[in-house]
């Protein structure tokens, strides 16, 4: 597996993906989240430099990660409280952490970046094999534009500015999508291989590894999700028995 986000990134990410680190879109999240975890741990797969896992834990959330990236964990390290964060280095379709935990969750697209199906439905099993009975594995992540798609294109552009440029060339096909960077001040260009995954579909992939639709909302502010909704957070629950849900 070939990691995307290594040091070059790494030293930029928070910088880059300043949006997400606005302070009102970070409450709202951890609201969110410590409500699900409640007295229970927490576990963040893709924990990245730590956006929401460190205030999660000052919450009083215990928060363990799962990271593929080394350079990123580095991040999470040299922040306040970053050191006392468990973190496991691993593929998050398969690593395996000590415990139970009553609520894991992938958040801003990160469940894009498997990039094959079965990795995606991989992810899920690997995840309610770690929740405690009742726990909840929450994904957020963006509806696929392909509305913004005519007849014959593939390319939709998500960031123009005087220092960069972002567009994604999308497969409709095999629902693979690759995301260009290029950053016109250092003359560099990198591309990420990720795959769009709909709604429905997580939520077979959720009713495969045992687990079923509590809430989708439209933000972490729960707002309705509708039609129009361009990402969603997404709530799925193991049920009390640890046999899945039944009917």
């Amino acid at each position: 597996m070939i990691d995307y986000f290594g040091e070059a990134i790494a030293a930029t990410y928070d910088r880059n993906t300043a949006e997400q680190f606005a302070p009102e879109l970070v409450t709202s999240t951890v609201d969110v989240l410590a409500e699900l975890a409640g007295a229970g741990g927490a576990l963040e797969l893709g924990i990245g430099t730590g956006r929401i896992a460190l205030p999660l834990a000052a919450r009083g959330v215990p928060v363990h990660g799962i990271e593929f990236s080394a350079a990123m964990v580095e991040r999470l390290r040299e922040k306040p409280g970053g050191a006392e964060i468990g973190v496991t280095i691993g593929d998050f379709t398969s690593t395996r952490v000590d415990g139970d935990f009553a609520l894991a969750y992938l958040v801003f697209n990160t469940i894009m970046n498997l990039t094959t199906q079965d990795a995606q439905v991989a992810c899920f099993r690997a995840v309610a094999g770690q929740l405690a009975p009742g726990g909840c594995f929450v994904v957020e992540v963006m509806v696929p534009e392909l509305r913004k798609l005519p007849a014959g294109q593939t390319v939709v552009p998500f960031g123009f500015g005087p220092e960069r440029w972002a567009y994604s060339d999308y497969d409709p096909a095999t629902q693979a999508v690759v995301c260009h960077y290029l950053d016109i001040a250092g003359g560099t260009h990198r591309s990420i291989p990720f795959r769009y995954v709909w709604p429905a579909e997580l939520d077979l992939m959720a009713r495969l590894a045992g687990l079923e639709l509590r809430h989708r909302w439209a933000d972490w502010e729960r707002r309705p999700f509708t039609g129009e909704s361009g990402q969603h957070v997404s709530v799925w629950a193991k049920a009390d028995s640890g046999q899945g849900p039944g009917r």
